[in-house]
């Protein structure tokens, strides 16, 4: 897989009940990290919209809202 550059930073605040809801799901999900399992929610509520399917990894540079090529079908990178 080619190196994903990630120039872009994103910062949100999250209370308390927010921030467990994600640290839930990135445990049981095994993410190997809080930015994967944000990265992969962004991903999966973009599906959910139609945008692009859901995809798993297990580093966190394989978690991305989109693909390498910047296209949202999987297949494609």
């Amino acid at each position: 897989m080619p190196e994903l550059e990630r120039g872009e930073r994103l910062q949100i605040m999250l209370n308390a009940d927010e921030l467990a809801a994600v640290e839930d799901f990135r445990f049981q999900s095994r993410m190997p990290s809080r930015a994967s399992a944000v990265r992969e929610l962004l991903r999966r509520g973009l599906a959910a919209e139609g945008f692009l399917e859901a995809g798993v990894g297990a580093k966190s540079q394989d978690f991305g809202v989109l693909n390498p090529d910047g296209s949202s079908d999987p297949g494609s990178a």
